[in-house]
């Protein structure tokens, strides 16, 4: 006598990997999107433009450092400055940042929670120019 409960044992094997693969695809989906492109935080910095550069091995992306003044350090009495370390994708706020290296300037960025080769080696990523003005000492008015 043969068993006729065989072959719909396959197909519930066959419909068990299938959704348990699909679980796995999605929480790898979901995990990948929130690992590299979900948006952590978001806000303005503003200092000096001290360092921006066109960079890398495979990907060039560029690199920038911005000296933010006036942050207290923890001695009493002496100042200390702060380093904000970003990355830019649009060539166009690269453009920009790069003609104004060494001016006081306020940037928007998003933070994210971990870089991508081909979007810069900081998970700040500054994505506009709110406003330049010239360095300390620089005067532009002849």
């Amino acid at each position: 006598m043969e068993n006729i409960n065989t072959p719909p044992q396959k197909k519930s094997r066959g419909k068990f990997w299938t959704i348990l693969i699909l679980i796995v695809v999605l929480f790898l989906a979901g995990f990948g999107y929130y690992r590299y492109f979900f948006v952590f935080g978001e806000g303005v910095k503003a200092g000096q433009l001290n360092y921006f550069v066109k960079k890398g091995y495979m990907f060039k992306t560029n690199e920038g450092r911005l000296i933010q003044t006036g942050i207290r350090s923890q001695a009493p009495g002496n100042i200390a400055s702060n380093e904000f370390m970003f990355s830019v994708t649009d060539p166009k706020v690269a453009e920009q940042l790069n003609k104004n290296a060494g001016s006081n300037i306020e940037v928007h960025y998003k933070e994210y929670i971990s870089p991508l080769p081909w979007r810069g080696v900081s998970v700040f990523v500054v994505d506009s120019l709110i406003s330049a003005a010239p360095g300390n000492g620089v005067n532009t008015q002849n």
